[in-house]
């Protein structure tokens, strides 16, 4: 992978924007209809190699010497809980943590924003950067976007404040925005925390088009689109719809379906290089319960922040063991281990894979069954002609 064209044409790119952002004079994001978010050449392609260290679709590095919780990444603390606010806690996708502590960030700690994802004004079903200055603007983009989103191509809002930000993102998101701050030092020093959500994928926007369907619903008079929200995991809506659909329904039966190939090939789903990742705590049963979030903290800057937002009462949650992570997201470290098998797979193929250093994936390999073995191997090459991997996507705006 020697350009970000490249990148993107033989479908490693994640859509996360960080190569807009780096070089906006070079590429600009546009959403591919079957893919997702991709970077498009605005002039004749150059030298790329600086980019092609920011991107996280050509691989992940981790600090081998970190530590960490086998499989999860660093963990410094761990907590589930929820926004100390109910109408937040409400219309979150779970317990609203996210949003309650970058909320904290800039009424407490004096950050200029919120870099964050919000429905387009013009069209609903997409997704544009937002750049949040005060708590009700950043409560009007609350809830998850299962939609393609390039949260990085706005780094640039964060590098040009005179105080610190929050970046909210999706792993690929935040290992991008960490990748980024080694090359650019003011963007280091105005990043104040990150916050990532845990991610099974990124569904295209054919997905949300067909969910949109299932709803009663189309985009040419779509004044809304919500896919998750006011209760916990909460109903996929659309205004105007004839329809809801439980989130089984929605992202089970419909959007995951149109996950992008690289998240196939992901091996961080809990937002590892954060300072504070946040995601469902699946380990409990949601039926009743109003919202909660497990809430993780990475670095030492993520746990200070964390414990300040529950001494000043907004965020409420209590200490949970470690085991809680895996108990929540069953089924990950398998998932792991077939990304060893799959980009195993694709190389014997002669086709381009991530590269993951620090990241273990073998010994969870080695761990699954013979079944899961050849699912993962055999099943990629099977995959090689459904996806047409061999073939470069045309990069275009629709």
């Amino acid at each position: 992978m020697r350009t970000i064209r490249d990148v993107a044409e033989r479908k490693l790119c994640t859509g996360c924007g960080v190569c807009a952002y780096l070089a906006p004079d070079r590429y600009t994001m546009v959403d591919v209809l079957k893919e997702g978010r991709r970077p498009l050449p605005i002039r004749p392609v150059g030298d790329d190699s600086e980019l092609i260290r920011a991107c996280p679709g050509v691989g992940l590095t981790a600090d081998r010497d970190r530590p960490e919780l086998p499989g999860w990444g660093p963990v410094l603390g761990m907590w589930e809980g929820y926004a100390a606010d109910e109408d937040l806690r409400h219309a979150a996708s779970s317990g609203g943590a996210a949003s309650a502590l970058a909320a904290f960030c800039l009424t407490e700690k004096n950050f200029s924003g919120v870099l964050h994802t919000g429905a387009r004004e013009d069209a609903p079903y997409l997704n544009e950067v937002k750049y949040s200055r005060t708590v009700g603007e950043l409560l009007e983009h609350v809830g998850s976007r299962y939609a393609p989103a390039s949260p990085a191509e706005g780094l640039g809002q964060v590098e040009a404040q005179d105080r610190p930000s929050v970046f909210i993102g999706k792993p690929c998101d935040v290992a991008a925005s960490l990748n980024a701050r080694r090359l650019r030092p003011e963007l280091d020093k105005r990043l104040g925390l990150t916050i990532a959500i845990f991610c099974a994928g990124t569904p295209s926007t054919r997905g949300t088009l067909e969910m949109l369907t299932a709803l009663g619903s189309g985009p040419e008079s779509l004044k809304s689109v919500h896919y998750r929200g006011s209760g916990w995991p909460g109903e996929a809506r659309a205004e105007p719809g004839t329809r809801t659909l439980t989130y089984d329904q929605s992202w089970g039966g419909i959007l995951e379906k149109h996950r992008q190939w690289r998240c196939y090939l992901c091996a961080d789903h809990t937002g590892e290089f954060a300072d504070v990742s946040v995601g469902d705590p699946w380990h409990r049963p949601t039926a009743g319960d109003p919202g909660r979030s497990l809430i993780v903290a990475r670095t030492a800057r993520g746990l200070a922040i964390i414990e300040a937002a529950l001494a000043a009462g907004a965020l409420v949650a209590e200490p949970v063991p470690y085991e809680t992570l895996p108990a929540s997201q069953a089924g990950l470290l398998k998932v792991r281990g077939a990304v060893w098998g799959r980009t195993v797979a694709l190389r014997a193929a002669g086709l381009p894979a991530p590269r993951y250093r620090g990241l273990p994936l073998f010994k969870f390999w080695w761990r699954l069954s013979v079944k899961d073995k050849l699912r993962s191997t055999a099943g990629t090459l099977r995959r090689i002609g459904r996806r047409e991997l061999r073939k470069r996507s045309v990069i275009t705006e629709e």
